[in-house]
């Protein structure tokens, strides 16, 4: 580890010598992860990407691409676009990514599951912006947006979620 990873800790997210309070997934952790059971996966999972909503707010670091109003991100697991970004219309089972609420204003992507996608094994593990304080996710880990944005705005290509099981 070092402090450029993002090291979920009982008490937050550690990173970069500061702790984050963060919102975890409503099943907890998991070693082993199932599509829809709502744990957060355990293991380093590389930060792949940071994505935005530019009618919400600037870009939060030079690497972060817009999310677009028909981007969204397939979830069924039957499908070959599974645990990727598509765009509508898309027939197959997917999550909207450019959402009503503030969740997805800023997200960022990890490599769990990705980019080869075993079928069941879980999607969509997001670093995004909390619903309310402590307040479950579907397994993502998310934060205050304020928070989320001073993250976002220094990871770098290394940057890791380090989720250790308990």
């Amino acid at each position: 580890m070092t402090p450029q990873d993002l090291v979920l800790t009982p008490t937050g997210v550690r990173f970069l010598d500061r702790r984050f309070p963060c919102s975890i997934g409503r099943g907890g952790l998991t070693r082993d992860k199932h599509e829809g059971d709502g744990a957060t996966p355990v293991g380093a999972h590389r930060i792949t990407g940071v994505m935005y909503r530019p009618d919400r707010l600037a870009p939060p670091n030079g690497r972060a691409v817009p999310i677009r109003p028909l981007d969204r991100w397939c979830d069924d697991v039957a499908a070959p676009a599974y645990n990727h970004l598509v765009r509508a219309p898309f027939t197959a089972s997917s999550e909207t990514l450019r959402r009503a609420d503030p969740l997805y204003d800023v997200v960022l992507t990890t490599d769990y599951n990705w980019p080869d996608a075993r079928p069941g094994r879980g999607s969509a593990i997001f670093l995004h912006i909390w619903r309310r304080p402590h307040f479950p996710t579907e397994g993502c880990v998310a934060f205050a947006r304020s928070n989320l944005l001073w993250i976002a705005a220094r990871i770098t290509p290394a940057t890791r979620l380090i989720v250790a099981g308990r």
